[in-house]
């Protein structure tokens, strides 16, 4: 039996930066407030409060003068600035510069979709961190499109800018993107003004292809991932597509003997936020079990 990690899964470079200024503020024994779960995913939130990170909501900010909060990868919107200064709180912004160029991009076309009495359109998943403060870009005014098939709420006659959520799938943008265009031919207006902008992450799009592959080379595949993360849902659905035999798991706890009997090649893998020692800690389950039969 060989088991094998996969070499491209793992935390995106924006989570490593986070924990990093996390880890280098708690080092010095210095108290740390994160404001939500600084990733998706229970095993490394817990080890990170085990070092005295505390998580708290936007509602706990009103009642804690004067200390330090971690703003996370996922960005926040203004208003959690604003929020912070008013409190006297020292922000450690560990936004990923990927979503602090899209927040910038979004409040450009909000600015000329003002002037132009048109519409910002945002496809991510409602409620999630980083859409919420994509849609402060806006005074929380853009329309958020959260599958292909969500498109009723867009006017078409108005000018349209189009963003999506940093970690989602190309493929759904690519066809959301179709279908508003469709709805344009439609209508006759082969004139309308909609721009439709590439902002989701390159290494999120890639992961896709990188997974087949990877997927490709074993017999079963363990895709370790936290039970909140979008991205994590995203790819194991894409991997349990090119190879039936996946299992998604949190934790090396919820492995299951019966899986691994008989498999000779075994693969793990798992989301962006996904830490290697989990991953670690998966393969010492496998190999574990393994020994005992």
């Amino acid at each position: 039996m060989s088991v094998i990690i996969d070499e491209n899964a793992g935390f995106c470079f924006g989570v490593v930066k986070a924990i990093a200024a996390a880890e280098e503020h708690l080092r010095g024994d210095h108290s740390l407030y994160c404001l939500g779960d600084i990733v998706h995913n229970n095993e490394e939130v817990q080890r990170l409060k085990e070092l005295g990170l505390r998580v708290i909501d936007h509602s706990a900010m009103d009642s804690l003068p004067k200390v330090k909060v971690l703003i996370r990868a996922h960005g926040e919107p203004p208003s959690t600035y604003e929020k912070a200064r008013r409190q006297g709180i020292s922000l450690i912004d560990a936004t990923c510069p990927i979503v602090l160029a899209l927040q910038k991009k979004i409040r450009e076309g909000y600015e000329l979709m003002k002037k132009a009495n048109g519409q910002v359109v945002i496809f991510g998943k409602q409620g999630h961190a980083e859409v919420i403060g994509l849609n402060g870009q806006t005074q929380n005014t853009a329309i958020i499109v959260s599958s292909p098939d969500d498109i009723t709420g867009i006017d078409i006659r108005r000018p349209i800018r189009l963003y999506s959520q940093t970690t989602k799938s190309r493929e759904e943008y690519n066809q959301l993107i179709a279908k508003i265009e469709s709805r344009i031919r439609e209508e006759g207006m082969e004139n309308a003004d909609f721009v439709a902008y590439n902002t989701i992450c390159s290494r999120v799009a890639n992961r896709a292809t990188q997974l087949e592959e990877f997927a490709k080379e074993v017999d079963l595949v363990l895709f370790v991932s936290g039970v909140n993360s979008s991205n994590g849902h995203y790819l194991y659905e894409y991997c349990r597509k090119v190879h039936p035999n996946t299992r998604m798991i949190s934790s090396p706890e919820e492995l299951e003997r019966e899986w691994i009997d008989g498999i000779e090649r075994i693969g793990i893998t798992g989301a962006t936020s996904t830490p290697r020692w989990l991953m670690e800690q998966v393969k010492e389950k496998v190999e574990g079990l393994r020994c005992e039969a």
